[in-house]
């Protein structure tokens, strides 16, 4: 499997941050206020651009995936300052599709050493004692950039103060932005619900114990691969992107509400790992605009890779005065994949349906 191409979901998305600062830094030390607090913001020539990371994003989605489509979570576990998961991908959803890294000890059959065989306990069930620490690690299936403005900012600062109390009142000072926050995310559906026994750094996905485990558990077990079901490696896949019309979350939601759901959509399924949507939105004077241009160029050169059409979701108000130009990629022709443009629901919900019929 590892040396065949791997399909890709390929996503682009564009939220809408009128007034938001739905990520952010922290106190800033040397501030002239004492309490001042700041958004996450990235320099580029010499130019700053609030950010929400990758990290804050991906929680939202996970959120998502609890509450609309009823994922059972993988139970975190700490020992002193490491955290994680239960690294279970055939029975935990999370696992499988956001990857983790967990050191544990092998199972391993204690062997009675005067006579080279397994100790039995008294029903005759082979005794079984911790081994050699072996560290389990999954990459994610699905990845993602952060959350990045489109244009360059110079975030608003906003004085206030707590003055309900008795004395004086309490200033502080808060930063948050207007803009257009662009991203980019992959979903791995080859590599969907696939888990091998490896003993390269990254493929270790699961021990032997949880080969025996994921086997009682239905999936397919082979040449130190588990493979869940068809039916359910289709569901994960679908549940992971019709999600993304329920995004919520962020900062400092209590004063700005900020919808953090997509405006704009681009979507399908790619042979390969590459990314073709990073590039097509620009600042145009200030505003937000999709680079048609840029856009068309880059399904033109991977056409003969595209695995499904290209669905594009636009949610009306948003980007109003590119509607004519965005609907006139409908259809086909001109070198170019057959492209349905329509509102983001529909267009997520059609392309999720046509996206199973690639898992195999």
């Amino acid at each position: 499997m590892s040396a065949q191409p791997h399909l890709t979901v390929n996503g682009f998305m564009l939220i809408d941050a009128p007034y938001s600062a739905l990520n952010m830094l922290g106190q800033v030390e040397g501030a002239a206020t004492e309490n001042q607090v700041a958004v996450k913001n990235i320099q580029r020539a010499g130019q700053n651009y609030p950010y929400v990371s990758a990290q804050a994003l991906r929680y939202w989605w996970r959120n998502a995936l609890e509450a609309e489509r009823g994922w059972e979570m993988s139970p975190i576990e700490r020992e002193k300052k490491i955290a994680f998961t239960q690294a279970k991908p055939w029975q935990y959803e999370d696992d499988d599709v956001f990857g983790y890294m967990r050191a544990q000890a092998e199972w391993v059959a204690d062997v009675d050493k005067k006579t080279g065989e397994p100790k039995r306990d008294p029903s005759g069930e082979p005794m079984l004692k911790k081994g050699k620490n072996i560290t389990l690690t999954r990459n994610s299936p699905l990845k993602c950039s952060p959350l990045v403005s489109v244009i360059s900012q110079r975030p608003t600062r906003d004085f206030g103060t707590m003055s309900r109390q008795d004395g004086d009142p309490v200033p502080y000072e808060r930063q948050f932005y207007s803009t257009v926050l662009k991203g980019i995310f992959s979903l791995d559906i080859t590599a969907l619900g696939h888990f091998q026994k490896s003993n390269r750094t990254g493929f270790q996905n699961i021990s032997e114990e949880g080969l025996k485990l994921a086997e009682e558990a239905g999936a397919s077990v082979a040449d130190g691969f588990a493979t869940i079901s068809l039916d359910e490696r289709r569901k994960r896949a679908q549940d992971t992107i019709s999600v993304l019309p329920y995004l919520s979350g962020g900062a400092n939601q209590t004063l700005h509400l900020t919808d953090v759901t997509p405006k704009l959509v681009v979507l399908t399924v790619l042979r390969g790992g590459n990314h073709l949507f990073m590039n097509i939105a620009k600042d145009e004077r200030g505003n937000v605009q999709i680079n048609v241009n840029a856009l068309k160029e880059v399904l033109r050169a991977y056409a003969d890779r595209l695995e499904t059409d290209v669905f594009i979701g636009r949610r009306s108000g948003f980007l109003d005065e590119q509607a004519d130009e965005l609907a006139g990629l409908a259809g086909a022709g001109d070198g170019l994949p057959t492209i349905h443009v329509g509102e983001v629901n529909a267009m997520i919900g059609e392309f999720t349906s046509r996206m199973t019929a690639c898992i195999e």
